[in-house]
């Protein structure tokens, strides 16, 4: 009799079960159409409440329309520490899908509480990357633009303070209808409404006009899970995985393998740690991207395999190389392509009621991309960054040079006109106030340090930047530029410190300055830079001159050489620009203002530059060619700057 009873009651747990979890998943293989079967109890029990129980139908619509449009999206993460190249790995994830003939767009998360880049530190965060409209964005996106080959837009890297921003002006607004806002379900919904946005928003190819719908979008979720900041972008990825479906979204999850002991020996208990924790947050990873100085070994993959349930093949290693192009390539020889292909089962490689795992997928089979022209292309230009015909030295000349990120697009960009010159870039790095003597905080033998290593140089740039700590040293460094004939690239504050240069040592005012950093100058013959009318003093965000905008090249000058054309877009970030009044004097005195803008506001100065007869390449821009530079097509001030070099190098002035 007990024995019956048990069965009884065993079946009636056993039915229970079948009838929840029936509820549960029915409605999940029914979303592969469409998301309007979805019963009550399946959307209270993803999204927690009773109060929030219908999906939004604006996420509703942006759901529907991924999944008939067949869209794809790719979620990186990264775990152990911060910095481990998730950008990176994105970008070249990136790369690949382009071989594959795919249109890609990229999303960059930041879960910090700053609406966006513009007003955080270069010291702190790096450079600011600007894009064609004007969106100031983390550094990463320049690596998508780089690699992808696209123009973004501001929307494609959100923040913490993006979305709780957009989500309180909702509620004030009333747009809740008097609900209790929650980070569940109004917070995740509204990231996931704005990922949904990005990968269907059309972008166009670098240098093109005309916008194209993504087939896939790339989100970087930044920062390392299991951050407290991270925590509703984590809940949001889980729950969109759950709407569109697991054949439309996978992730892939970048870790560390350190090297230990003695003899040495690869680590997986990190990895191991990281990926656990990612299940506990209900994300399950497709691919692992274990980082390292060497190869992984079989041994650390299989062990890694073993812990994490992730396919043997799928642990794809990410070691160090010659240089950074060659990391898709590295991709490619352990079939990340063909595995991507097959696990979001993306047409025409993908072939239909494939009995294979996606980890099991053979290059060959699937997509072919080894072969094609692009990759060809890319394996030249990673080939050619490591076969050189001579070395250059350019000295770089800032205020941030402790810290190599603030001046990452900078560095891009003359790698770039270096691989296209076949020149390996050295680069010097000096701190602008060390070359002022007058300095307090720097030091005899600092000074006489930093003049000695700039006169080695075979080219100086200096770079963009904000606030008179440096200004004077690099005043000084470019009259040593200009009386040397060294070849010079002046950008953004650059370009305002070659003005007050020329002004103090040529028209001879010796009190000539910049107004933003001094307020007694006098008018018209000392303020050489002046403050933008439309400019704003009380608010620091968003408030400069910012995107891409037109210049005017005067035909037989430097610039207009290198540019092959009479019009020229590029992109701006300040609030500073030369006094235009002070302008036909410095022209009169051989300083040429070759290219210029016109807007509602009035005349710009764009470009200055010497003549070729009394300088070989000393050339200023008020804007910043770097974010346009592509390793495909290096940015033509650049490539100008480093031929010079190059010339110089080899003594054929």
């Amino acid at each position: 009799m007990e024995v019956f009873i048990l069965l009884v009651l065993f079946l009636q747990i056993v039915l229970t079960h079948a009838r929840y979890y029936g509820d549960i998943k029915k409605p999940v293989l029914a979303r592969k159409n469409t998301i309007e079967r979805v019963p009550s109890n399946f959307v209270l029990n993803l999204r927690g409440g009773e109060n929030t129980d219908i999906i939004p139908q604006t996420l509703r619509d942006l759901v529907d329309e991924t999944i008939k449009a067949d869209r794809k999206i790719i979620v990186v993460t990264g775990g152990v520490l911060s910095g481990i190249g998730k950008g990176v790995t994105a970008s070249s994830i990136g790369v690949l899908l382009r071989a594959m003939g795919l249109r890609v767009t990229a999303l960059k998360i930041d879960p910090y509480l700053n609406v966006d880049a513009g007003t955080m530190s270069p010291f702190e965060h790096g450079e600011v990357f600007v894009l064609d409209d004007g969106g100031e964005t983390d550094l990463d996106l320049g690596n998508y633009e780089r690699f992808l080959s696209v123009s973004l837009t501001r929307e494609s890297n959100l923040s913490t303070g993006k979305i709780y921003q957009s989500v309180i002006d909702k509620e004030r607004r009333g747009d809740y209808l008097g609900k209790t806002v929650q980070v569940v379900p109004h917070i995740s919904d509204a990231i996931q409404e704005w990922i949904l946005r990005v990968a269907k928003a059309p972008v166009a190819k670098f240098g093109a006009s005309k916008k194209e719908t993504p087939e896939i979008c790339i989100v970087e979720l930044g920062g390392t899970l299991g951050d407290i900041e991270s925590m509703p972008f984590v809940e949001a990825l889980r729950q969109l995985q759950e709407l569109v479906g697991y054949k439309n979204m996978c992730f892939v999850h970048v870790s560390l393998v350190p090297v230990l002991g003695s003899p040495p020996e690869q680590k997986t208990k990190p990895t191991q740690h990281s990926v656990a924790q990612m299940r506990q947050l209900g994300l399950t990873p497709d691919f692992i991207a274990c980082r390292g100085k060497q190869p992984l070994e079989a041994s650390a993959r299989r062990k890694i395999a073993m812990f994490s349930s992730v396919p043997t093949n799928a642990i794809i290693s990410i070691h160090d190389v010659s240089n950074i192009y060659r990391v898709p390539l590295m991709m490619m020889e352990q079939n990340l392509a063909s595995m991507i292909a097959h696990r979001l089962r993306i047409k025409p490689y993908y072939k239909r009621n494939s009995p294979q795992q996606y980890s099991t997928s053979k290059h060959d089979d699937m997509t072919g991309i080894s072969k094609s022209k692009f990759i060809k292309e890319w394996t030249a230009l990673a080939d050619s960054v490591d076969a050189p015909e001579s070395e250059c030295c350019i000295a770089m000349v800032g205020k941030y040079v402790g810290h190599g990120d603030a001046y990452l697009s900078v560095v891009k960009a003359l790698t770039h006109s270096a691989i296209a010159t076949k020149q390996r870039l050295k680069i010097e790095w000096i701190v602008a106030s060390d070359l002022d003597k007058n300095d307090e905080y720097t030091s005899e033998e600092a000074y006489k340090s930093a003049w000695e290593r700039l006169k080695k140089c075979d080219g100086i740039v200096v770079p963009g930047g904000f606030g008179v700590r440096g200004f004077e040293g690099k005043v000084d460094a470019i009259k040593y530029a200009r009386e040397s004939k060294t070849p010079f690239l002046g950008i953004c504050l650059g370009m305002q410190a070659s003005v007050v240069e020329y002004c103090r040592n040529v028209l001879n005012r010796p009190n000539a300055h910049s107004s933003e950093f001094r307020d007694d100058l006098e008018e018209d013959m000392e303020d050489a830079i002046i403050f933008m009318p439309e400019g704003d003093r009380e608010r620091m965000g968003g408030t400069m001159r910012l995107g891409l905008r037109e210049t005017i090249l005067r035909k037989g000058t430097i610039a207009h050489k290198y540019y092959g054309s009479e019009k020229v877009h590029e992109r701006h970030r300040h609030r500073y620009e030369v006094n235009p009044s002070i302008v036909p004097d410095l022209e009169l005195a051989g300083l040429n203002f070759v290219g210029r803008n016109a807007d509602s506001s009035g005349e710009r100065m764009e470009i200055v530059e010497l003549d070729e007869t009394v300088h070989p390449y000393f050339v200023a821009s008020q804007f910043h060619p770097e974010f346009t530079s592509r390793p495909e097509k290096p940015n033509p001030l650049f490539l100008g700057l480093m031929e010079a070099s190059k010339k110089r190098v080899s003594g054929a002035e």
